[in-house]
């Protein structure tokens, strides 16, 4: 269920203000704990859910990108005694 559904719910009565307020949290709880994307002000594409802030680039930097990817993973396994993780 979307914050959209949850909001009309609660204005059909179908849901309390209770209610809808745990179901609320959960959706953004798990929005954030979640990757998403939207199209940014300038037109490219930002991610969400990396990082505090959204990740946005160009689609032709996305493509380039996505295209390098099984390098990434290929430095990360050959380097990964040296590599940090988060929270370490």
């Amino acid at each position: 269920m979307d914050r959209k559904e949850i909001l009309s719910k609660l204005a059909g009565g179908e849901l309390t203000e209770d209610e809808a307020d745990k179901l609320l949290e959960k959706f953004e709880r798990e929005k954030r704990s979640s990757l998403y994307c939207r199209v940014g002000k300038a037109g490219g594409i930002s991610v969400y859910g990396v990082q505090r802030f959204p990740v946005t680039l160009y689609v032709e930097q996305w493509e380039r990108l996505l295209d390098f990817a099984e390098d990434i993973r290929r430095f990360a396994k050959d380097n990964h005694d040296a590599l940090k993780r988060r929270g370490e």
